[in-house]
């Protein structure tokens, strides 16, 4: 089972990291260059322990939909979603976060389960492990740049 693990440090406070990690609303923002958008479930705001989300986005040229239910959070600590529905065998991404040395580290460790057993793995080795680290680190420099200008985000609120 494929697992990301990235640590971002963001000079903002621990609450704006966390609430900022769960917007709706930057998610969208983050992720514009492949047209995604929340189209059930919590489409707006930040979304809350036991709601779901389903996502719109096209990757590979494929039209795809997936549904993620954050199954746990602890403010400002930590929160999982969780896919109940979508392109993944399974997929779990834990959102961790410290206050250390005057900054936020932001802790993202995404595991997932390709689908189609060895042709799966086959693709994750070719190219989807690298595919899934490269949208992450984009969405973290989004949450980033957010965090620690002058606003701290407060429009996406």
């Amino acid at each position: 089972m494929p697992l990301i693990i990235l640590n971002t440090r963001i000079h903002a406070p621990i609450e704006v990291c966390f609430d900022l990690a769960r917007s709706i609303d930057l998610h969208q923002e983050s992720m514009k260059h492949t047209g995604e958008q929340a189209v059930a479930g919590i489409t707006e705001g930040l979304i809350e322990l036991g709601e779901s989300v389903t996502w719109k986005a096209r990757h590979f040229g494929i039209v795809m939909k997936l549904t993620s239910r954050i199954t746990k959070l602890h403010f400002p600590d930590m929160f999982v979603d969780e896919m109940v529905n979508g392109p993944f065998h399974t997929m779990k991404h834990r959102h961790i976060f410290h206050v250390s040395e005057g900054h936020t580290l932001m802790i993202d460790e995404f595991e997932y389960t390709s689908p189609l057993g060895i042709l799966g793995k086959v693709a994750d080795a070719i190219f989807l492990g690298s595919y899934m680290k490269k949208l992450l680190v984009q969405r973290n420099h989004v949450i980033k740049d957010t965090a620690e200008s002058a606003d701290g985000g407060s429009t996406i609120f």
